[in-house]
Protein backbone atom coordinates (compact mmCIF):
# COMPACT_ATOMS: atom_id res chain seq x y z
CA UNK A 1 0.00 0.00 0.00
CA UNK A 2 1.23 3.31 -1.14
CA UNK A 3 1.05 6.34 1.56
CA UNK A 4 1.28 10.21 1.40
CA UNK A 5 0.48 12.48 4.77
CA UNK A 6 -0.54 15.74 3.60
CA UNK A 7 0.92 18.11 6.04
CA UNK A 8 0.79 22.36 5.82
CA UNK A 9 2.65 24.89 6.82
CA UNK A 10 0.13 26.77 8.76
CA UNK A 11 -3.95 26.64 9.23
CA UNK A 12 -6.56 27.42 5.48
CA UNK A 13 -2.86 26.88 3.54
CA UNK A 14 -5.44 23.98 1.60
CA UNK A 15 -4.68 20.60 3.10
CA UNK A 16 -8.40 19.94 2.39
CA UNK A 17 -8.39 21.42 -0.97
CA UNK A 18 -5.21 19.07 -1.84
CA UNK A 19 -6.76 15.95 -0.17
CA UNK A 20 -10.43 16.16 -1.98
CA UNK A 21 -8.54 16.72 -5.32
CA UNK A 22 -6.16 13.66 -4.94
CA UNK A 23 -8.74 11.56 -3.42
CA UNK A 24 -10.51 12.44 -6.42
CA UNK A 25 -8.14 11.73 -8.67
CA UNK A 26 -6.59 8.97 -7.39
CA UNK A 27 -10.49 7.19 -8.02
CA UNK A 28 -10.40 8.48 -11.29
CA UNK A 29 -7.42 6.22 -11.73
CA UNK A 30 -9.34 3.05 -10.76
CA UNK A 31 -7.44 3.08 -7.35
CA UNK A 32 -8.70 1.75 -4.10
CA UNK A 33 -7.84 4.95 -2.01
CA UNK A 34 -8.54 5.20 1.93
CA UNK A 35 -8.48 8.46 4.01
CA UNK A 36 -7.12 8.97 7.37
CA UNK A 37 -7.15 11.93 9.53
CA UNK A 38 -5.13 10.50 12.58
CA UNK A 39 -5.61 13.46 14.43
CA UNK A 40 -8.12 15.53 14.43
CA UNK A 41 -9.36 19.17 16.61
CA UNK A 42 -12.72 20.12 15.46
CA UNK A 43 -14.96 17.17 15.38
CA UNK A 44 -18.83 16.37 14.96
CA UNK A 45 -20.98 13.97 15.79
CA UNK A 46 -22.43 11.36 12.36
CA UNK A 47 -24.51 8.59 13.54
CA UNK A 48 -23.68 8.23 17.29
CA UNK A 49 -19.66 8.61 16.35
CA UNK A 50 -17.58 11.13 16.63
CA UNK A 51 -15.52 12.17 14.22
CA UNK A 52 -12.90 15.04 12.73
CA UNK A 53 -15.11 17.25 10.15
CA UNK A 54 -12.93 16.26 6.98
CA UNK A 55 -12.96 12.88 7.84
CA UNK A 56 -17.19 13.26 7.66
CA UNK A 57 -16.49 15.40 4.38
CA UNK A 58 -14.44 13.26 2.49
CA UNK A 59 -16.86 10.31 3.30
CA UNK A 60 -19.85 11.79 2.67
CA UNK A 61 -18.34 13.53 -0.70
CA UNK A 62 -17.11 10.19 -1.76
CA UNK A 63 -19.26 7.84 -0.32
CA UNK A 64 -16.73 5.97 1.57
CA UNK A 65 -17.88 2.81 3.51
CA UNK A 66 -14.79 2.90 6.60
CA UNK A 67 -15.89 3.39 9.60
CA UNK A 68 -15.28 6.70 11.45
CA UNK A 69 -13.01 4.72 13.95
CA UNK A 70 -10.50 4.01 10.85
CA UNK A 71 -10.63 7.56 9.24
CA UNK A 72 -10.57 9.14 12.55
CA UNK A 73 -9.43 7.50 15.17
CA UNK A 74 -7.86 10.01 17.50
CA UNK A 75 -9.44 13.41 18.02
CA UNK A 76 -8.15 16.32 20.75
CA UNK A 77 -11.36 17.99 22.27
CA UNK A 78 -11.21 21.27 24.66
CA UNK A 79 -9.39 20.65 27.69
CA UNK A 80 -7.39 17.16 26.60
CA UNK A 81 -4.22 18.57 26.73
CA UNK A 82 -4.05 19.95 29.95
CA UNK A 83 -5.50 16.36 30.92
CA UNK A 84 -2.71 14.70 28.87
CA UNK A 85 0.22 16.83 30.74
CA UNK A 86 -1.46 16.19 33.82
CA UNK A 87 -1.59 12.81 33.40
CA UNK A 88 -4.93 11.91 33.59
CA UNK A 89 -5.43 10.32 29.64
CA UNK A 90 -4.35 7.01 29.83
CA UNK A 91 -5.56 5.74 26.54
CA UNK A 92 -3.01 4.36 23.98
CA UNK A 93 -3.31 6.50 21.51
CA UNK A 94 -0.46 5.45 19.53
CA UNK A 95 -2.30 2.51 19.19
CA UNK A 96 -5.37 3.66 17.72
CA UNK A 97 -3.68 5.37 15.23
CA UNK A 98 -1.84 1.74 14.37
CA UNK A 99 -4.86 -0.17 14.12
CA UNK A 100 -6.88 2.61 11.65
CA UNK A 101 -3.96 1.83 9.33
CA UNK A 102 -4.24 -1.62 9.37
CA UNK A 103 -7.81 -0.94 8.56
CA UNK A 104 -6.62 0.01 4.90
CA UNK A 105 -4.27 -3.10 4.65
CA UNK A 106 -5.85 -4.09 1.50
CA UNK A 107 -6.09 -0.27 -0.26
CA UNK A 108 -3.92 0.82 -3.10
CA UNK A 109 -3.50 3.96 -1.22
CA UNK A 110 -3.59 5.74 1.79
CA UNK A 111 -4.75 9.44 2.19
CA UNK A 112 -2.95 11.10 5.30
CA UNK A 113 -4.41 14.64 6.51
CA UNK A 114 -2.16 16.00 9.22
CA UNK A 115 -3.42 18.89 11.23
CA UNK A 116 -1.46 22.53 10.65
CA UNK A 117 1.94 22.94 10.64
CA UNK A 118 5.09 19.50 11.34
CA UNK A 119 5.17 20.67 15.11
CA UNK A 120 0.94 20.45 16.00
CA UNK A 121 -0.03 17.56 18.08
CA UNK A 122 3.39 17.79 19.75
CA UNK A 123 1.98 18.87 22.96
CA UNK A 124 -0.15 14.71 23.45
CA UNK A 125 2.94 13.27 21.86
CA UNK A 126 1.68 12.67 18.20
CA UNK A 127 2.58 15.77 16.13
CA UNK A 128 2.83 15.59 12.86
CA UNK A 129 5.97 14.36 12.27
CA UNK A 130 5.98 11.63 14.86
CA UNK A 131 2.19 10.32 13.51
CA UNK A 132 4.14 10.16 10.12
CA UNK A 133 7.16 8.11 11.37
CA UNK A 134 5.06 6.09 12.95
CA UNK A 135 2.83 5.14 9.87
CA UNK A 136 5.63 5.05 7.82
CA UNK A 137 4.49 8.08 5.61
CA UNK A 138 6.17 10.09 3.32
CA UNK A 139 5.15 14.13 3.70
CA UNK A 140 4.20 16.39 1.41
CA UNK A 141 4.12 20.25 2.61
CA UNK A 142 1.54 22.53 1.64
CA UNK A 143 1.95 26.86 1.17
CA UNK A 144 0.41 29.14 -0.13
CA UNK A 145 1.27 31.53 -2.57
CA UNK A 146 4.12 33.85 -2.87
CA UNK A 147 8.02 33.53 -3.23
CA UNK A 148 10.32 33.86 0.01
CA UNK A 149 7.04 33.16 2.12
CA UNK A 150 6.49 29.66 0.90
CA UNK A 151 10.01 28.58 0.21
CA UNK A 152 10.55 29.82 4.34
CA UNK A 153 8.11 27.61 5.47
CA UNK A 154 8.11 24.48 3.64
CA UNK A 155 11.76 23.98 4.17
CA UNK A 156 11.53 24.91 7.97
CA UNK A 157 8.27 22.19 8.22
CA UNK A 158 10.85 19.82 6.03
CA UNK A 159 13.73 20.30 8.90
CA UNK A 160 11.47 18.90 11.44
CA UNK A 161 9.97 16.22 9.53
CA UNK A 162 13.85 14.52 8.56
CA UNK A 163 14.43 15.31 12.05
CA UNK A 164 12.51 12.61 12.76
CA UNK A 165 12.98 10.14 9.80
CA UNK A 166 10.47 11.37 7.54
CA UNK A 167 11.25 11.76 3.84
CA UNK A 168 9.47 14.79 2.40
CA UNK A 169 8.14 13.88 -0.86
CA UNK A 170 7.67 17.16 -2.29
CA UNK A 171 5.53 20.51 -1.85
CA UNK A 172 2.81 21.54 -3.11
CA UNK A 173 2.28 25.62 -3.39
CA UNK A 174 -1.81 26.82 -3.11
CA UNK A 175 -3.69 30.25 -3.96
CA UNK A 176 -0.85 31.02 -6.60
CA UNK A 177 -1.90 34.03 -8.81
CA UNK A 178 -0.21 32.65 -11.80
CA UNK A 179 -1.67 35.40 -14.21
CA UNK A 180 -0.18 38.03 -12.40
CA UNK A 181 3.44 36.52 -11.98
CA UNK A 182 4.44 34.99 -15.47
CA UNK A 183 7.02 32.39 -14.65
CA UNK A 184 6.13 31.70 -10.86
CA UNK A 185 6.24 27.94 -11.23
CA UNK A 186 9.55 27.91 -12.17
CA UNK A 187 11.03 30.26 -10.00
CA UNK A 188 9.09 28.34 -6.98
CA UNK A 189 10.93 24.69 -8.33
CA UNK A 190 14.56 25.89 -8.58
CA UNK A 191 14.04 27.83 -5.00
CA UNK A 192 13.28 24.63 -3.46
CA UNK A 193 15.30 22.17 -5.51
CA UNK A 194 18.41 24.12 -3.50
CA UNK A 195 17.04 22.03 -0.37
CA UNK A 196 16.26 19.32 -2.12
CA UNK A 197 12.47 19.54 -2.18
CA UNK A 198 11.03 18.62 -5.49
CA UNK A 199 7.94 20.84 -6.22
CA UNK A 200 4.80 18.68 -7.05
CA UNK A 201 2.81 21.19 -8.43
CA UNK A 202 1.31 24.80 -8.27
CA UNK A 203 -2.79 25.41 -7.72
CA UNK A 204 -3.93 28.91 -8.77
CA UNK A 205 -6.14 31.31 -6.59
CA UNK A 206 -9.67 30.58 -7.32
CA UNK A 207 -11.82 33.75 -4.86
CA UNK A 208 -14.58 30.74 -4.55
CA UNK A 209 -12.51 28.80 -3.02
CA UNK A 210 -10.76 31.04 -0.54
CA UNK A 211 -13.65 33.02 0.75
CA UNK A 212 -17.24 32.33 2.45
CA UNK A 213 -20.55 32.96 0.82
CA UNK A 214 -22.95 35.17 3.43
CA UNK A 215 -24.86 31.98 4.33
CA UNK A 216 -21.56 30.36 5.54
CA UNK A 217 -20.95 34.34 7.65
CA UNK A 218 -24.22 33.87 8.58
CA UNK A 219 -23.83 30.51 10.20
CA UNK A 220 -20.20 31.27 11.55
CA UNK A 221 -20.96 34.51 13.81
CA UNK A 222 -24.54 33.86 14.33
CA UNK A 223 -25.92 36.83 12.70
CA UNK A 224 -29.74 37.92 13.20
CA UNK A 225 -30.88 38.76 9.54
CA UNK A 226 -32.06 42.32 8.43
CA UNK A 227 -32.31 41.75 5.03
CA UNK A 228 -30.81 38.45 3.33
CA UNK A 229 -30.07 40.31 -0.15
CA UNK A 230 -30.66 39.02 -2.95
CA UNK A 231 -28.35 35.49 -2.76
CA UNK A 232 -27.05 34.08 0.63
CA UNK A 233 -24.59 31.70 -2.07
CA UNK A 234 -22.84 35.26 -3.12
CA UNK A 235 -19.00 34.93 -2.40
CA UNK A 236 -17.57 37.96 -0.62
CA UNK A 237 -14.41 38.87 -2.61
CA UNK A 238 -12.97 41.12 0.69
CA UNK A 239 -14.00 42.38 4.05
CA UNK A 240 -13.45 46.56 4.82
CA UNK A 241 -13.78 47.51 8.48
CA UNK A 242 -16.46 50.64 8.59
CA UNK A 243 -15.16 52.33 11.65
CA UNK A 244 -13.54 55.65 9.66
CA UNK A 245 -15.56 58.63 8.24
CA UNK A 246 -17.89 57.50 5.28
CA UNK A 247 -16.19 58.63 2.67
CA UNK A 248 -12.50 57.18 3.58
CA UNK A 249 -14.08 53.81 3.99
CA UNK A 250 -16.00 54.25 0.21
CA UNK A 251 -12.42 53.84 -1.03
CA UNK A 252 -12.36 50.28 0.13
CA UNK A 253 -15.60 48.91 -0.93
CA UNK A 254 -16.29 47.03 -4.23
CA UNK A 255 -19.36 44.89 -5.35
CA UNK A 256 -18.02 42.09 -3.69
CA UNK A 257 -17.11 43.67 -0.14
CA UNK A 258 -18.57 42.31 3.06
CA UNK A 259 -18.54 45.50 5.46
CA UNK A 260 -18.17 45.10 8.96
CA UNK A 261 -19.30 48.11 11.03
CA UNK A 262 -20.27 49.22 14.78
CA UNK A 263 -24.34 48.30 14.48
CA UNK A 264 -24.52 52.42 16.48
CA UNK A 265 -22.64 53.64 13.28
CA UNK A 266 -25.70 55.02 11.41
CA UNK A 267 -23.04 57.12 9.04
CA UNK A 268 -22.13 54.43 7.17
CA UNK A 269 -24.83 52.70 7.25
CA UNK A 270 -27.20 54.64 5.63
CA UNK A 271 -24.10 55.97 3.59
CA UNK A 272 -23.98 51.84 1.89
CA UNK A 273 -28.15 51.41 1.72
CA UNK A 274 -27.89 55.15 -0.17
CA UNK A 275 -25.32 53.39 -2.62
CA UNK A 276 -27.58 50.88 -3.50
CA UNK A 277 -30.61 53.32 -4.33
CA UNK A 278 -28.45 54.62 -6.64
CA UNK A 279 -29.90 52.94 -9.55
CA UNK A 280 -32.76 54.85 -9.54
CA UNK A 281 -34.93 53.09 -11.80
CA UNK A 282 -34.24 49.52 -10.04
CA UNK A 283 -35.76 51.92 -6.84
CA UNK A 284 -38.88 50.85 -4.93
CA UNK A 285 -41.44 54.08 -5.13
CA UNK A 286 -40.60 56.64 -1.92
CA UNK A 287 -37.27 54.87 -1.11
CA UNK A 288 -34.38 57.32 -2.99
CA UNK A 289 -36.35 60.06 -1.05
CA UNK A 290 -36.95 58.59 2.16
CA UNK A 291 -33.16 57.46 2.40
CA UNK A 292 -31.61 60.63 0.95
CA UNK A 293 -33.91 62.21 3.98
CA UNK A 294 -32.33 60.38 6.19
CA UNK A 295 -28.98 60.87 5.05
CA UNK A 296 -29.07 64.51 5.27
CA UNK A 297 -30.46 64.38 8.86
CA UNK A 298 -27.78 61.57 9.80
CA UNK A 299 -23.64 63.84 10.55
CA UNK A 300 -21.34 62.00 8.17
CA UNK A 301 -23.87 60.29 6.06
CA UNK A 302 -22.89 60.85 2.55
CA UNK A 303 -25.04 60.33 -0.10
CA UNK A 304 -22.84 57.84 -2.49
CA UNK A 305 -23.55 56.62 -5.80
CA UNK A 306 -23.80 53.50 -7.36
CA UNK A 307 -20.14 52.76 -7.57
CA UNK A 308 -20.05 52.52 -3.73
CA UNK A 309 -21.74 49.71 -3.66
CA UNK A 310 -20.86 47.05 -1.36
CA UNK A 311 -22.42 43.07 -1.29
CA UNK A 312 -23.61 43.68 2.53
CA UNK A 313 -22.94 44.79 5.98
CA UNK A 314 -22.55 43.27 9.49
CA UNK A 315 -23.62 45.34 11.93
CA UNK A 316 -21.57 44.31 15.20
CA UNK A 317 -21.91 44.84 18.99
CA UNK A 318 -25.43 43.87 18.97
CA UNK A 319 -26.35 47.43 18.64
CA UNK A 320 -29.28 48.22 16.77
CA UNK A 321 -29.90 51.17 14.72
CA UNK A 322 -32.81 53.25 14.74
CA UNK A 323 -35.90 51.36 13.07
CA UNK A 324 -36.28 53.83 10.43
CA UNK A 325 -32.58 53.61 9.69
CA UNK A 326 -33.16 49.49 9.13
CA UNK A 327 -35.95 50.17 7.52
CA UNK A 328 -33.93 51.96 4.95
CA UNK A 329 -31.66 49.05 4.64
CA UNK A 330 -34.19 46.75 3.83
CA UNK A 331 -35.77 49.19 1.02
CA UNK A 332 -32.07 49.36 -0.41
CA UNK A 333 -32.56 45.40 -0.69
CA UNK A 334 -29.16 44.88 0.56
CA UNK A 335 -27.59 42.24 2.92
CA UNK A 336 -27.61 42.93 6.41
CA UNK A 337 -27.70 41.33 9.70
CA UNK A 338 -26.85 41.80 13.05
CA UNK A 339 -23.69 40.10 15.68
CA UNK A 340 -23.36 40.05 18.94
CA UNK A 341 -19.81 40.12 19.54
CA UNK A 342 -17.35 43.36 18.81
CA UNK A 343 -15.98 44.46 15.19
CA UNK A 344 -12.30 42.88 16.06
CA UNK A 345 -13.94 39.12 17.33
CA UNK A 346 -16.64 39.74 13.98
CA UNK A 347 -13.17 40.16 11.61
CA UNK A 348 -11.73 37.09 13.25
CA UNK A 349 -14.55 34.52 12.75
CA UNK A 350 -15.10 35.67 9.39
CA UNK A 351 -11.09 35.60 8.20
CA UNK A 352 -11.52 31.89 10.46
CA UNK A 353 -14.24 30.87 7.76
CA UNK A 354 -11.82 31.25 4.77
CA UNK A 355 -11.17 28.21 2.71
CA UNK A 356 -13.14 25.59 4.97
CA UNK A 357 -14.90 23.21 2.76
CA UNK A 358 -18.14 21.83 3.77
CA UNK A 359 -20.30 18.74 2.37
CA UNK A 360 -22.79 20.83 1.12
CA UNK A 361 -20.58 23.02 -1.12
CA UNK A 362 -21.33 20.97 -3.98
CA UNK A 363 -19.98 23.47 -6.66
CA UNK A 364 -16.90 24.22 -4.53
CA UNK A 365 -16.50 20.67 -4.26
CA UNK A 366 -16.48 19.98 -8.30
CA UNK A 367 -14.35 22.88 -8.70
CA UNK A 368 -12.19 21.81 -6.43
CA UNK A 369 -11.81 18.76 -8.06
CA UNK A 370 -11.35 20.01 -11.27
CA UNK A 371 -8.70 22.27 -10.31
CA UNK A 372 -6.09 19.63 -8.71
CA UNK A 373 -7.03 16.84 -11.44
CA UNK A 374 -5.98 19.98 -14.21
CA UNK A 375 -3.18 21.06 -12.48
CA UNK A 376 -1.58 17.90 -10.12
CA UNK A 377 -0.29 15.16 -12.09
CA UNK A 378 -1.59 12.08 -10.36
CA UNK A 379 1.29 9.91 -11.85
CA UNK A 380 4.24 12.19 -9.62
CA UNK A 381 2.33 11.58 -6.75
CA UNK A 382 2.25 7.74 -6.82
CA UNK A 383 5.97 8.01 -8.31
CA UNK A 384 6.98 10.06 -4.83
CA UNK A 385 4.84 7.69 -2.44
CA UNK A 386 6.33 4.75 -4.16
CA UNK A 387 10.31 5.91 -3.88
CA UNK A 388 9.77 7.04 -0.36
CA UNK A 389 12.75 5.43 1.87
CA UNK A 390 12.67 5.41 5.66
CA UNK A 391 15.97 5.46 7.29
Amino acid sequence: MRQLFLAATGQNRGKTTASLGLLDGFRRRGFNTGFMKPVGQRTLIDDGQVTDDDSYLMRVVFDLPDPYSAMSPVHIPRGYTKAYINGEVVDDLGERIYAAQRHFADHDILLIEGTGHAGVGAVVGLSNAVVASMLKAPAVIISEGGVGRPIDEIVLNASHFEAHGVPVAGAIVNKVRIEEQPGIERTLERGLARHGIPLLGVLPYRPILSNPTLEMVLEGTHGKVIHPGADLDRVIDGIAIGAMEPNHMLERVNPGTLVIVPGDREDVILTLASAHVADRWRALPGTVEQIDALVEETPGAIDAGPEAKALGILLTGGYEPRPEVLEAVNQAGMFCAIVPDDTYTVASEVHDLLVKTHAADKGKIEMIKALVWEHLLMDRFLEVAAEARFG
